[in-house]
């Protein structure tokens, strides 16, 4: 048997008030590194009431054109942070930051689940090397 609980580890992570995307990419772009151009990963940005960033979370990391978006593990930890609201972002290793079909369906479901938890999903960035982009949901 597990034992579950509620509670959080403190790091270095700066609390940062998001007023429009670009705040949130300069956060986000701090969990990429060189790998930026290889493959595909998916993070979130938790969020309070005020907007000032709470902490993130990776969700997945993919191969070279996509990767695993789970609705469960992204609602997991905005539940168990106490987030109001939630910023995902995946990176686009081609440098093309046009969104697919797939990336406002993910953006579609997430909304859709956060908000029975009265979550709000803010944005949905594609970053890439030297450039972003909002997916339209």
């Amino acid at each position: 048997m597990k034992k579950f609980e509620l509670k959080s580890l403190q790091t270095n992570f700066p609390n940062v008030k998001i007023r429009e995307s670009y705040d949130a990419v300069d956060v986000i772009r701090q969990f990429y590194g060189d790998d930026i151009e290889i493959y595909e990963s998916c993070f979130i940005l938790l969020l309070n009431n005020a907007n000032m960033t709470i902490g993130y979370a990776k969700i997945s990391q993919g191969g070279i054109t996509s990767t695993v978006v789970d609705v469960r593990i992204i609602a997991k930890y905005a539940v168990e942070s106490l987030a109001t609201s939630v910023i995902i972002a995946h990176n686009h290793p081609s440098g093309n930051t046009k969104q697919s079909d797939a990336d406002e369906q993910v953006s579609k479901k997430v909304r859709e689940a956060l908000k029975l938890f009265d979550i709000f999903l803010l944005d949905h960035i594609i970053l890439t090397k030297d450039n972003y982009s909002i997916v339209n949901f």
